[in-house]
């Protein structure tokens, strides 16, 4: 707000539901209800599409095709409200919130699309909207009517559908409302992990974060052993969720396959048992996926809390996870999860949130001497060229003193990556290898050329690997 430390920022306020079975029914039925509507809009400007680009074909000049179907939501609407008694004779049975969310969401689909397709879109080219199967997961927004919390903070209010009860209080929202401080936009229903969630879209009146002053800096690396190694020396373990539990997932897995499931192309139902089975490996995919999520905040929420600068690295995950030898623990890993945590509550706190560039070799950089050494570590002093991870060695330098470059010191001049050194205690032995541990750092591409050069020069030498290092 001009002129006050307030400001009016949009948050989301998530909270799990605990319908009972006919409140369960009227939600599959008003989630239902947004799908058929933005299927039905979506076939209608398709068909529209087709046949005007059929009558191009035929040579008919622009101003005699046929007129062009509305894209707006408004134009989407009065279509669907001028049709809905023949295409859909049941539509009075859910609230018309429903049927607008869904043609609101296939007017921003299509605006994204021609958008994308005419180059003023930034970002990757959005493909023309696709039809919603009944798969898909089920949502409904409403954005009119009765909603909101009920007065006594374990209930919210749905229109059509009434009081809902949830699994814990509203009172951190309500008490919000109560003093002025919020409105309640709009309000979203879903199936997610497992649950039915409302998410209620709330204007807040924040004040602004006051900006911290002090000089607590702290670089994060993160890895897959190790989530992420600090620059204060701490490691922060890998929970490894999914690991944990993949055994009792495939066994889940296996006896769903068992079952009789469904069948698309014969329209066969699937079978109570299947049902169960199903259930029983979706709760493992929940619970690995609240974990991970849980394990992540209290990560994120520390670093914020005890420091005032965060250095992170920007991450190339996708190309990371083209990688399928390493895809499910970079995934299992959620570092892009890290990142987008980070961000909003550094801006909360009022932090800095430093993101070191995607092409610095932080991980190749001695933080003893600031050599830039590709492949082995520094062997120029016993100060620098310590059994150094890759990881804290990322992470110990600060991003404004990172070089880009330095030359090599004299006493590096006779190494070679490549050169066999002699060991009276066992057979020779090779620099570029670190006390036979792979790299913990982040760079996943960097960690594989290494591994791969370790197992070419255990080939040549056919003999195991120790640490070489220079210095007295």
């Amino acid at each position: 707000m001009p002129g006050s430390s307030l400001r009016g920022v949009i948050r989301a306020f998530l909270f799990a539901l605990d319908p009972t079975p006919a409140q369960v029914q009227a939600f599959r039925s008003h989630c239902g209800a947004q799908r058929f509507a933005f299927n039905f809009g979506l076939a209608l400007v398709r068909a529209n599409l087709d046949q005007r680009a059929a009558e191009r074909s035929y040579g008919i000049a622009e101003p005699d095709l046929t007129p062009a179907v509305s894209w707006s939501a408004y134009g989407l609407r009065r279509t669907w409200n001028a049709a809905k008694h023949q295409v859909a004779p049941w539509w009075a049975e859910n609230s018309k919130e429903a049927y607008s969310s869904g043609l609101a969401n296939l007017a921003a689909a299509l605006s994204n699309w021609s958008s994308s397709r005419s180059g003023t879109r930034a970002g990757p080219r959005v493909a023309f909207p696709r039809f919603k199967r009944r798969r898909s997961r089920p949502s409904c927004r409403f954005t009119t009517g009765a909603f909101g919390l009920a007065a006594d903070r374990r209930h919210v209010r749905l229109p059509r559908i009434g009081a809902v009860r949830t699994h814990e209080s509203t009172r951190k929202l309500a008490r919000k409302i109560e003093t002025g401080q919020a409105r309640i936009r709009s309000a979203t229903l879903s199936w997610q992990r497992g649950r039915w969630h409302v998410s209620f879209s709330v204007e807040l009146l924040d004040r602004e974060p006051v900006r911290r002053g002090g000089g607590r800096v702290v670089g994060v690396d993160l890895g897959i052993s190790t989530l992420a190694t600090l620059s204060t020396g701490e490691r922060v373990r890998n929970g490894q969720r999914l690991e944990r539990e993949l055994a009792r997932l495939r066994r889940a897995q296996r006896r769903a396959s068992r079952r009789r499931g469904p069948d698309r192309r014969t329209g066969q139902e699937p079978s109570n048992r299947w049902r169960k089975a199903r259930a029983r490996a979706d709760r493992i995919h929940t619970r690995v996926a609240n974990l991970r999520r849980n394990d992540i905040h209290q990560l994120t929420t520390r670093l914020v809390l005890d420091h005032d600068v965060i250095v992170i690295e920007d991450l190339y995950v996708v190309g990371m996870l083209r990688n399928r030898h390493l895809a499910r623990h970079i995934a299992g890993a959620a570092w892009a999860e890290i990142r987008r945590q980070l961000s909003y509550k550094a801006q909360r706190a009022g932090i800095r949130l430093v993101v070191a560039d995607r092409w610095f070799a932080s991980s190749k950089t001695c933080s003893g001497c600031g050599t830039a050494n590709p492949s082995w570590p520094c062997p120029s002093g016993r100060s620098c060229a310590r059994r150094a991870d890759w990881s804290w060695i990322g992470t110990s330098t600060p991003r404004g003193t990172w070089p880009r470059s330095r030359p090599t010191p004299a006493s590096c001049a006779g190494s070679s990556p490549t050169e066999p050194v002699s060991d009276q205690r066992g057979p020779p032995r090779w620099q570029s290898d670190r006390c036979g541990k792979g790299p913990a750092g982040l760079n996943v591409t960097a960690a594989r050329r290494w591994l791969d050069e370790r197992n070419r020069m255990s080939r040549l030498s056919n003999g195991r690997f120790t640490c070489a290092r220079a210095g007295p």
